[in-house]
């Protein structure tokens, strides 16, 4: 029958429909993330100094140094204040989707990261100091990524009560949202790269990709209707409740935390050298302002969205290898290759790698590890639990994908101070 109290929640037809629905759901999660670092080029200059840059330099050497370590420092401050929010607010709607409506945190966080791009792109216009603009900045990044964990929290808490293809989409989606800020970003350089204005058309194409993704989920409950466990049957899709106490599933299989630490050390890997160290290659004077955002962020994303689409293909190794684990742990061996890369500028390490092929080869595949290997833990976590417990496994997940991602945030001052 379609009613089902022992079952986790199910899509029972329009399968596609509903596939993309949640790809488009998970380029909404990571686009405001991969607008902004994407954009680093615009927000570093202007953190310039305008006297400087007017008259060469007319000041102290004290106040020259304050925009000159803001531009220098830029890419940590920013991933740190991207990733400890996502951090903190993912284990925050691990208590709180058992009290808010899950349409309410998806909706309402969709809604405000719309705003605060918008604000983005108005603030184009507005002359401000480096100072305060950075400070209105690192604000912003706060924000996004607030709701921008609780979004992803809650989606995948709900992939987490579908089939493990349903979790595919939102990796997927999530991978094709810096492929996008990257293109976006090429797209603003050759329409005018010194032309502040053209930042917001960029802004502005997020806003318009947010409002997709509103439409998207409004469209949801018509695309699939939804067993409730708790005994309702089958209706409309309504709030997602779950029978798990507080944050950990009562029945915890050694694989779902194996699953857990694994994502969580992938991305953990990847922020702590992307984009702090990865960004940091000069520009090729053939390249000139196209290098960075195309062997970097577009070379990473596209190759990022390659390995999370893989895992649609085939998914090895399978759900209870242990070789998946030793994949992931064989992942730090880029971490000291990029460091040898041709980084700048640099005190301490020589520079071994000093063709930007190398920088490329590694890009690549850093990148399609990353996200196949990202992508496979996440669809096997929640399959280690209890069906009725598979929505706060999937929150679970989403912990320990942030928890990478903050700790990545954190090493990479390390790993920048090491070079």
């Amino acid at each position: 029958t379609e009613t089902s109290h022992s079952k986790p929640l199910c899509p029972l037809r329009r399968y596609k429909a509903v596939w993309l629905i949640f790809f488009i759901l998970g380029l909404g999660t990571l686009l405001p993330w991969n607008f902004f670092m994407t954009a680093r080029e615009y927000f570093i200059s202007r953190l310039a100094d305008p006297e400087e840059t007017s008259h060469f330099s007319n000041e102290t050497g004290e106040a020259a140094l304050s925009p000159s370590y803001l531009q220098s420092m830029f890419d940590n401050f920013m991933t740190l204040c991207a990733m400890v929010p996502l951090l903190i607010f993912t284990c925050l709607n691990s208590f709180i989707h058992q009290r808010i409506p899950q349409q309410i945190r998806i909706s309402g966080s969709l809604v405000a990261i719309g705003l605060v791009f918008l604000v983005t792109a108005i603030m184009v216009k507005v002359a401000m100091e480096p100072l305060p603009f950075f400070v209105f900045t690192m604000i912003s990044i706060v924000f996004i990524n607030s709701f921008g964990a609780i979004l992803q929290s809650s989606l995948f808490g709900l992939a987490g009560l579908l089939p493990a293809s349903y979790t595919a989409p939102i990796m997927s989606g999530q991978g094709l949202a810096g492929t996008f800020a990257a293109l976006a970003m090429i797209f603003s350089i050759a329409i005018g790269a010194q032309q502040p204005e053209s930042f917001i058309g960029y802004f502005t194409t997020a806003c318009v990709a947010i409002v997709l993704a509103m439409f998207s989920y409004i469209l949801l409950p018509r695309m699939v209707r939804l067993c409730h466990p708790g005994g309702e049957g089958c209706g409309d899709m309504g709030p997602l409740h779950i029978t798990a106490q507080g944050l950990w599933p009562t029945s915890t299989p050694a694989w779902l935390w194996v699953m857990a630490v694994s994502v969580c050390f992938v991305f953990t890997v990847t922020i702590g050298v992307f984009p702090s160290i990865t960004a940091k290659s000069p520009s090729p004077p053939s390249a000139g302002l196209y290098f960075i955002p195309v062997s970097c962020f577009l070379l990473f994303n596209v190759f990022d969205w390659t390995g999370r689409s893989l895992t649609a293909l085939f998914t090895w190794p399978g759900k209870d290898s242990c070789l998946l684990p030793v994949m992931v742990a064989l992942r730090v061996i880029f971490i000291p290759l990029f460091m040898l890369c041709n980084v700048q500028p640099r005190d301490y390490l020589p520079v071994v790698f000093s063709h930007d092929a190398w920088y490329i080869i590694f890009m690549i595949f850093f990148s399609i590890s990353n996200g196949y290997l990202a992508s496979l833990c996440m669809c096997f976590g929640p399959k280690k639990v209890l069906a009725h417990e598979a929505e706060t496994a999937g929150a679970v997940m989403a912990f320990f994908l942030s928890l990478g991602l903050a700790l990545g945030a954190a090493v990479s001052f390390l790993f920048r101070m090491l070079i």
